[in-house]
Formats: structure tokens, C-alpha cells, sequence
């Protein structure tokens, strides 16, 4: 199954004045862009993000985005999937999604996940039809049925490029473990606590459109042999969010945890 591919069907399925009303979300020529920023997730900052709340992205996706499975508390932003009967499904899922977009730079996010089969524990950027752009993608993916393991991967124009799984330093629902990719006009870079682990190859088709910044944990139990054979939880389970950063090309490090720190 290809990293994200159809995790934003609801663009291409749902009318753009229900989406719009219903999340905020608007075409691409009206979202500002974004500045430079860190979100230590004190409070939820409504100016940065905005919640996923009220549809399903597709028949495959077996929980519905709700605001009740997004939290702020205690310095750190809670994404759950959980029992909870709605309109369309058993469960209910987390997801948060910038208002602005942003382009060329470095993207972070330190998080912990649950560990659970047929779930998705994801820090990406995305751009698509839904905001009058291609699909423009770029991704870390926790499939939490492998916890010792993370999926990267790009989309430009929809088409799926530099995809590969890494190992992580220690599993992701053990500890936490910050996710940073850099991206250029040269190319894009991933790195797992500070250590280069991936990199797109020579003359790889890039993104080029600016992109949203999201985080999200959702499940399905469409796709086994992808995120595994769904496993219902006895409980509800956390995507445990610490910060999310991101820093604009040519701009110095804005904190002392960021990889931007090691590469100036």
C-alpha cells in the first residue's frame, strides 16, 4: 500500500464548501504561508493548527477524525485512537493540521507512539488537489504493529519516490524520538535523533509546492499487509506529541534540540 497515498481521498471525494466548512481548510491560493516557528504544545495554539474533526477519509479508514481524540495537557499534545461510536464508525482518531503553508526548510517533531497492529503514527507534510495543487508529499510513518521500525517516504504529482523503512534507535513506544527532515531545492534529508538515515537520490523527481505540516494516528483494517492485521484495542491508545518545529531555509537554529543546531 503506498505511504499516504489515499489518506487525503476526502479532497477529491467531499465538496469543497463542506470541507471548508466543516475544518477551515481553503484553497491553496488563500492559505497564508507560514513563518519559522516551535510548538512546545504549553496550550493549544489555534493561530498554528487547526483539528481534523467529523468525517473518515475513505471506506478503508476504520475510525472517524474527531476533536475528541485531540488533547493538550501537561506540555504535550495527546492524538488517540479510541472506542467511540459515531455516525460512521467504532472508533475515533487524532489529527491536527497548520493553517499556514510552508516551503523549503527543516521539519521536526518529537514524539512517542502506542504500539498496536493496523495503526499509523505519522509526522508529515502534504499539499493536493483539495488546495488547487498537485499532491505533494512528504513523510514519516510509525506502522505501530513494528514499533522498531519508521516509513519515509515523497509524492510529486501523486507518484510515490524514495521510499524506505529504517530502523529506529530504540522502539518508538519506549521512548520518545525526535523526527527531522531538511528540504531543498537539492533534495531532502531525514534524520532520526540527529542521525542522517535517509536521503532522495540524484535527478529524483522532488516536491516543489509549499505544504501543510500534519500529525496523525489512525487505523484501518484494510490494508494487513501494509500496517498489519487491525487488532482492536482493550484501550484507548496515544500518539504523546513533545514539540513540533519548523525553521525556514537560511534561518539559524531556533533551539538547542533542533538538528538545525548540528548542521549550521
Amino acid at each position: 500500500m503506498p505511504l499516504c497515498r489515499n489518506l487525503f481521498l476526502q479532497f477529491l471525494t467531499y465538496g469543497f464548501t463542506t470541507l471548508t466548512a466543516a475544518t477551515g481548510v481553503v484553497a491553496q491560493a488563500e492559505l497564508p504561508r507560514g513563518e519559522s516557528f516551535v510548538d512546545d504544545f504549553d496550550s493549544f495554539d489555534s493561530s498554528i493548527w487547526g483539528v481534523s474533526d467529523g468525517w473518515v477519509n475513505g471506506d478503508w479508514q476504520n475510525c472517524q477524525w474527531s476533536r475528541d481524540a485531540m488533547n493538550v495537557q501537561n506540555g504535550m499534545l495527546h492524538l488517540q485512537f479510541a472506542a467511540q461510536a459515531t455516525d460512521n464508525r467504532d472508533y475515533v482518531c487524532g489529527e491536527i493540521q497548520s493553517r499556514k503553508v510552508y516551503g523549503y526548510g527543516t521539519y521536526e517533531a518529537r514524539y512517542r507512539t502506542a504500539k498496536g497492529s493496523g495503526l499509523n503514527a505519522a509526522f508529515f507534510t502534504y499539499i493536493g488537489p483539495h488546495h488547487g495543487q498537485p499532491h505533494d508529499e512528504i513523510d514519516f510513518e510509525v506502522l505501530t504493529r513494528d514499533t522498531s521500525m519508521v516509513s519515509l517516504n515523497t509524492y510529486v504529482s501523486s507518484e510515490p519516490n524514495n521510499g524506505k523503512r529504517v530502523r529506529l534507535p530504540q522502539d518508538s513506544d519506549m521512548s520518545f524520538i525526535t523526527y527531522s527532515f531538511v528540504w531543498s531545492e537539492e533534495g531532502i534529508t531525514w534524520y532520526v535523533d540527529g542521525e542522517k538515515v535517509h536521503e532522495t537520490a540524484a535527478g529524483t523527481p522532488l516536491p516543489t509546492h509549499e505544504q501543510k505540516i500534519y500529525a496523525s494516528f489512525w487505523g484501518s483494517d484494510s490494508f494487513p499487509n501494509w500496517m498489519g492485521p487491525f487488532d482492536p484495542p482493550a484501550k484507548a491508545l496515544t500518539m504523546e506529541v513533545d514539540w513540533i518545529a519548523f525553521t525556514a531555509e537560511g534561518e539559524d537554529c531556533q533551539f538547542p534540540e533542533s538538528v538545525v543546531c548540528t548542521l549550521d
